[in-house]
């Protein structure tokens, strides 16, 4: 069998972590199967540890669209140098495919490939098409999409989806080996408030363990992922407790908390669902409110309704809410167990594979 010939594989992707990791995993992929990876992202690119030294990384303007006029002009003029900087790298890079990955920062290095004719997929990490793959869709060669049935796709477009799965990084799919055991005479729960470090974490559940009877609090070992001027107050507010607890403002560990934990409490990004489901861990889901679109929300329910977890809407989200369902999982740990093999039953380990053979097939049809 002839060799496979190595090629050039831009990946597009930037801004928050459930963006960049499943660029990173299915950046891993290529490069075990020999292709050269360049990663055009935000001035947040640095994300891309487990890879940087491998590949190329180059950042180009990209800005959020928000409310307001001059907030709309200004991002419309960051949008518009990063495309220009874009197509000055690709003409340089001259890659075979690209591949995008959603959101703003995504946009100019898609969008700039696909007026250079260069042939471009989409991932789409949500239960729904996010505005900037809505607006690159028309002239994508192909859409992945993480979960069967994503909507916001055009009628016109549906012949260019395929199912791929969202890509998780290859230390954390390890973590599937690991076998749940439910607690016994710890608990211990893995928290993180995403990307933003949502601070509604920190406000709710030290006041809730507080809540806990006593035999249950002994029991608690706890670490947090917090914003770093919420680590110290939060921290008081645990030993006011009497709770274990290890907190910081960044984990670099993130499969080796996994791995460890008999709990995650957290937002539903993608990306954080996608992880969950690939070790088989049972999850607290508290959806970002803040999506029109609700996707936070329905990311969360692709497991929840399972059996894979629970969903606390934010605005329910309080000290005796959680106090009540931490004590019922601790009194109960057979919930737990049963939820840990409903998500991993949901759980796609493949899916950077999966996503790595759409981009080969892709190449396998050009001409060189």
């Amino acid at each position: 069998m002839a060799e496979k010939q190595q090629r050039t594989i831009v990946l597009a992707a930037g801004g928050t972590g459930g963006h960049l990791f499943p660029a990173e995993a299915l950046a891993q992929e290529l490069l075990a199967r020999g292709h050269k990876v360049v990663i055009i992202t935000d001035k947040r690119g640095n994300a891309f540890k487990s890879v940087g030294d491998r590949v190329e990384i180059h950042t180009v303007r990209a800005a959020t669209l928000r409310a307001g006029i001059i907030s709309k002009i200004k991002a419309v003029t960051d949008m518009g140098i990063g495309i220009l900087q874009a197509r000055k790298l690709l003409k340089k890079i001259k890659p075979d495919v690209i591949v995008g990955f959603g959101g703003y920062p995504s946009f100019p290095g898609v969008f700039a490939g696909q007026h250079l004719g260069i042939p471009t997929i989409l991932h789409e990490q949500n239960a729904v098409l996010g505005k900037a793959n809505v607006w690159l869709a028309d002239k994508a060669e192909q859409i992945a999409v993480s979960l069967p049935g994503t909507s916001g796709i055009k009628p016109a477009n549906q012949n260019k989806v395929v199912t791929t799965g969202n890509p998780v990084r290859a230390d954390i799919v390890a973590v599937r080996n690991n076998l749940y055991q439910p607690p016994s005479n710890d608990m211990r729960i893995f928290i993180t408030g995403g990307s933003q470090a949502a601070k509604v974490f920190s406000e709710v559940v030290p006041e809730a363990v507080g809540k806990l009877p006593d035999d249950l609090k002994k029991k608690l070992s706890i670490v947090h992922q917090c914003r770093e001027d919420d680590v110290a107050p939060t921290e008081a507010k645990y030993k006011i407790a009497g709770v274990k607890v290890e907190i910081k403002s960044f984990f670099n560990d993130m499969a080796d908390r996994l791995k460890t934990c008999h709990l995650f409490i957290g937002r539903s990004g993608a990306s954080t669902v996608a992880e969950i489901a690939a070790v088989g861990r049972p999850a607290i889901f508290v959806p970002y409110p803040g999506h029109k679109d609700m996707q936070q929300k329905f990311n969360a329910e692709v497991l929840s309704t399972k059996g894979g977890g629970w969903v606390m809407l934010q605005d329910t989200f309080s000290p005796d809410a959680v106090a009540a369902k931490l004590t019922e999982l601790m009194r109960d740990p057979k919930q737990l167990e049963q939820a840990a093999a409903a998500a991993k039953s949901c759980g796609q380990p493949d899916a950077a594979r999966n996503l790595a053979d759409v981009v080969e097939k892709k190449i396998a049809t050009l001409k060189r």
